[in-house]
Order: C-alpha cells, then sequence, then structure tokens
C-alpha cells in the first residue's frame, strides 16, 4: 500500500477506513490514495516536505512549517489518518486533538503561552504588532482562567474549546 504502481485491495480499504475512524467513505479513500500517488512523485510511498510543499495551497498557509513538522515521511494510511480531522464525521474531540498537536511544537504535550504566540504570529504576520498580539493573547489566558506562564494540558484545550464550533472540514473530490 502506498506506492502508485500499485492498487488498493478492498481489505486495503477497510483496514485504512479502521485506522482513520471511518472519517472516510471508500471512495473517498479511494480519491485519496489517487492525489497521494500524485505527491508520491518518487513513487516511495512516503510524502516528503518538499512534495508537500509542491501543492500550492499548501505553501501558502502561514502554518505550513508547523504542519510539515507533522507530514513529513507519511505513508498513505498516516496521510489519511492526517487528513482525517478535516473531515466532518470525525468528532469534536479528535478535532481538538489535532489542533493541540499543531500547537505543541515540541511534542511535550504541553503548550505554553509561547507556542500560541507563534501561531498567532505566524497567522497575523505584519497585521499585528508583538505588542498587540501580547496584549490579545494574555487577555485570551486571563478569560479562560490561565496566567500567561501556565503549560496548557491537552484537557484545558477540551476546557477552553470543548463548547466552540469548530469548523475544519474539506470536501474530497470523488474522482
Amino acid at each position: 500500500m502506498g506506492n502508485s504502481s500499485s492498487m488498493l485491495t478492498q481489505y486495503d480499504i477497510e483496514e485504512v477506513q479502521e485506522h482513520c475512524n471511518h472519517a472516510f467513505s471508500q471512495q473517498e479513500i479511494l480519491s485519496l490514495y489517487n492525489r497521494f500517488c500524485q505527491l508520491d512523485k518518487n513513487s516511495g510511498g512516503f510524502v516528503s516536505a518538499d512534495e508537500f510543499m509542491s501543492v500550492p495551497e499548501f505553501a501558502v498557509n502561514p502554518l505550513a512549517q508547523r504542519l510539515l513538522r507533522m507530514l513529513d515521511g507519511l505513508n498513505f494510511k498516516e496521510f489519511v489518518a492526517f487528513l482525517s480531522a478535516f473531515s466532518p464525521r470525525t468528532t469534536h474531540h479528535q478535532k481538538i486533538e489535532f489542533i493541540f498537536k499543531v500547537y505543541d511544537s515540541d511534542c511535550n504535550g504541553k503548550v505554553t503561552f509561547d507556542d500560541i504566540l507563534c501561531i498567532l504570529r505566524d497567522l497575523s504576520g505584519s497585521f499585528m504588532s508583538e505588542q498587540q498580539r501580547q496584549k490579545v493573547l494574555t487577555h485570551v489566558f486571563q478569560e479562560a482562567g490561565y496566567k500567561p506562564d501556565s503549560s496548557l494540558v491537552f484537557s484545558d484545550f477540551m476546557k477552553i474549546f470543548g463548547n466552540s464550533e469548530l469548523k475544519m472540514e474539506v470536501e474530497v473530490p470523488i474522482d
């Protein structure tokens, strides 16, 4: 599985569906496999950071470098699992888990004020000054009952985002 010269068997499709908690239909998995094979330019069964950067929409994403940390060297099953965070069939909890991983830049299971400030910097660019970013983030932390020197664990993220209506969805075109 993952080599562009091979085809997915029914077993492969069901295995991938199980791995991604049925976030995608069988037809969507086949479409994702075709896209994966297009990205896997050397047919090695893995997609590299450079291959991901060849997607124009990805290359201009302000969080591309953070996402690459999670993406580089994925096989097909891991590729689908990564994309499952954007499926309308994925639970709210799973979406928050994905966001937490994006923010946890050093993969230590904690997100700090500086981690979030770095993301805010990536997202706001020159539209906000560093002082404005720090002020906004300090206010958000205080509103949520945390201090800027707090380290947030996943349960804190659930507390903050648990009642929000996250919209992280992409359509998978069916070939």
